[in-house]
């Protein structure tokens, strides 16, 4: 997702962690960086200021974790690009993988950890920034400042943020500073104003429900805990407490699809991300792994999907 996002604004490149490290604490936000094993120049930094923005690309290229007291006055709009991330809070796990994305409110402890191979894109945003963006809004929050949820979002499930940020990404390395500078400030708003709509927060709009439900995001993040395992509807009603019906009519709401299509979509992208990274010695076995039993019908689903059969994304990989 995103491709080679700011590849033009590389800051490092097959750097020290440490190196990485201290840029952070410079430009994005304060932390302190703990190497888990043995590590390698292998470290990389993108970084780009947009419209009051500061929008990076990290990949520390070691496992690593990752903590910080708070970040201050500004809220991190995260996205896993590659690898995977964990966020430790209150004793729980909460894993966010490839094409993921959560937002971290200000004043915020962070404790989370990277697999070797992850990286992310990092969009900081000054709450000031935002919160003038909400009052622009027709919204009930009785004074509050926006605070997200702390849950993530599938943003392959959110096209049109997704699709505006590639146009941002797009503009920052083909255009010059005058023709980015004349868009910066409408792409701004309606990356804001996607930021209030589709991630769960205590900001109620009147105008329109948020996207996902505490007990949809319930469901979905449960879907991705177990996703090697055969999870029907019965079992999402117990998690999320509703029923068989409201389940329904969530996802088809939601995703504009069935809770089992939804599901069978998770297990392929993540069985896709398995083979991308080499994690897989044949297809079969990933594909049983997942639950995948019916091999013909398996291909040719992977295929409609991403255009290509599970055997060239495993030769891609190799």
């Amino acid at each position: 997702m995103f491709g080679q996002t700011l590849a033009g604004n590389t800051v490092f490149n097959g750097a020290h962690p440490e190196e990485v490290s201290g840029f952070v604490n410079d430009h994005i936000g304060h932390h302190r960086l703990e190497l888990k094993g043995q590590s390698t120049a292998a470290a990389s930094l993108s970084f780009r200021e947009f419209a009051g923005f500061g929008l990076s690309r990290i990949s520390y290229g070691n496992p690593v974790r990752v903590k910080s007291p708070e970040l201050d006055s500004i809220y991190h709009f995260q996205i896993v690009t590659r690898g995977e991330c964990v966020w430790h809070q209150s004793g729980e796990r909460l894993r966010l993988r490839a094409g993921e994305a959560m937002m971290v409110n200000p004043y915020e402890k962070i404790d989370l950890e990277y697999s070797a191979d992850c990286e992310k894109l990092i969009i900081k945003v000054p709450e000031p920034v935002l919160e003038s963006a909400r009052s622009a809004r027709p919204v009930r929050h009785g004074g509050e400042k926006v605070r997200f949820e702390r849950t993530p979002v599938d943003l392959t499930l959110c096209p049109t943020l997704a699709n505006i940020l590639s146009a941002v990404f797009c503009e920052l390395e083909e255009g010059g500073d005058e023709e980015v500078g004349l868009v910066s400030l409408p792409y701004r708003e309606i990356i804001l104003k996607k930021l209030l709509k589709v991630f769960p927060s205590n900001c109620a709009s009147d105008d329109s429900q948020p996207a996902f439900s505490p007990a949809v995001c319930r469901m979905v993040r449960y879907i991705d805990q177990n996703l090697k395992r055969n999870i029907d509807v019965e079992e999402l009603s117990a998690i999320s407490n509703m029923s068989v019906r409201s389940i329904y009519n969530a996802f088809s709401k939601g995703f504009a699809t069935t809770p089992k299509c939804y599901v069978k979509q998770r297990k392929l992208r993540q069985l896709r991300e398995d083979l991308l990274a080499g994690q897989c010695r044949n297809v079969t076995e990933v594909a049983l792994d997942y639950g995948f039993s019916h091999l013909g019908r398996f291909s040719s689903d992977y295929r409609k999907m991403f255009g290509e059969l599970p055997s060239e994304t495993l030769r891609m990989a190799g």
